[in-house]
């Protein structure tokens, strides 16, 4: 099995302007988020995993545990509910939005191979397929 842990770069990305209009994102956010090319480092200590993603105009960082519901602030803003699962070797993420609000569900679905993060984002029916270069 590829492994998970270690510092990723996008290499491409295709569909993301799509995928963060049907999520409501505003058109300069949707402009910044398409200029920017993120770095994604993944550790893993003690149970916990650490999702860091650094791009020029912002940095995120999630910490979870496998199967546990956390809430996460996404880049564009939104406060959603998050669980990941781990199914081979891919890290399923499941957002929920928040229904009064309007929000939407989404889920991105990161696929691990030796050399590769595989990014696909889906919201309705719309999706998002970012690919990342392993750097370590």
């Amino acid at each position: 099995m590829a492994k998970i842990v270690g510092k990723y770069k996008m290499d491409s990305s295709e569909g993301f302007d799509d995928f963060m209009k049907a999520l409501g994102v505003g058109m300069v956010m949707r402009k910044m988020g398409n200029a920017a090319t993120p770095t994604v480092e993944i550790t893993l200590d003690d149970g916990t995993y650490t999702l860091k993603t650094v791009t020029t105009f912002k940095t995120t960082e999630i910490k979870f545990k496998l199967g546990e519901e956390f809430e996460e602030t996404t880049a564009d803003g939104r406060t959603v509910k998050s669980t990941i699962t781990l199914d081979g070797n891919k890290l399923i993420h499941n957002q929920v939005g928040d229904k009064e609000k309007k929000e939407k569900d989404s889920v991105l679905t990161r696929e691990f191979t030796d050399t590769e993060m595989l990014m696909e984002c889906k919201v309705d029916d719309i999706v998002c397929k970012r690919v990342y270069k392993r750097q370590d």
